[in-house]
């Protein structure tokens, strides 16, 4: 840090909180910090984290830094800046493609096979919509440690004809399984910018999602994509409600595409490199 021209800080994280209690000693450097997890002031959160966000918001220790947050939050200090983050290229923009919400409905998730993305609870919602005599089919892309009790779920329910684990995959796979799919769901438990959601958003996947960190921001309130609570019941009423519309389904995924098609990596360098201009 002394000998720096630029500090950049990397939060929340066990280096990230040492970097914002060091920093303080170098008011003059010009400095930003991506703050990568929930910035949601309401939201329960580790002491660590809660610290790591006083020191960034805290204008009077924290002296020349912008911090870039996932998010537009009231009542934020002058230098806490909304930022975004993303996977494609203006040259991989596609036009919408309307898609068919009278057949098999598509599902996909992308996340680690972690409690925290609540894979299960995915699984779950998908086969009440198949008891329900909704015709649903998901697709899980991801690995983790919740993998094998996952496996047993599928074979002691038969539900390995409606659902499939893919396990990691490809940038180019991963594409085409947004583009193939009418939904992407990702009930998580906490979120900083969930880059699969953008991703699918980006080629019309409609997201259904938990109302955590800026999801809400992200879907406008509903308009691009379904909220949902984490419990199983709530969630499956509200996902029927949005299938009895098919009009309202295209519109949101439209919504989806047009939003998400607004933050290439063009346009996030060129968003970096104005901020380092503008030192």
């Amino acid at each position: 840090m002394l000998w720096a021209d630029h500090i950049h800080l990397r939060c929340p994280g066990n280096i990230g909180l040492l970097g914002c209690v060091l920093q303080v000693g170098f008011p003059n450097t010009p400095k930003t910090a991506k703050y990568a997890g929930n910035w949601d002031p309401g939201a329960r959160q580790p002491l660590s984290y809660r610290i790591q966000k006083w020191l960034l918001s805290n204008t009077r220790l924290t002296k020349n830094m912008q911090v870039l947050v996932y998010g537009d939050w009231p009542n934020q200090t002058k230098n806490i800046k909304p930022f975004f983050t993303a996977t494609y290229r203006t040259i991989e923009i596609e036009s919408h493609r309307t898609r068919d919400y009278k057949g098999l409905l598509k599902f996909v998730f992308v996340g680690s096979l972690v409690i925290g993305k609540r894979p299960k609870l995915a699984i779950e919602i998908i086969e009440q919509l198949h008891k329900q005599g909704r015709k649903v089919a998901l697709d899980l892309y991801g690995e983790g440690v919740l993998r094998p009790e996952l496996e047993q779920y599928l074979e002691a329910n038969n539900l390995n004809a409606l659902v499939t684990l893919k396990g990691n995959q490809t940038k180019a796979v991963l594409k085409q399984a947004y583009k193939d799919a009418h939904f992407s769901i990702l009930p998580s438990k906490s979120e900083g910018w969930p880059k699969a959601i953008a991703e699918a958003m980006f080629f019309g996947a409609i997201p259904i999602v938990t109302k955590i960190s800026c999801l809400p921001f992200m879907l406008d309130g509903g308009t691009r994509g379904v909220l949902i609570e984490p419990e199983l019941q709530e969630a499956v009423d509200k996902i029927n409600q949005a299938l009895e519309n098919a009009e309202t389904l295209k519109k949101m995924s439209e919504a989806a595409l047009t939003w998400s098609q607004k933050y290439t990596l063009d346009t996030f360098e060129y968003e970096i490199a104005t901020l380092l201009e503008g030192e």
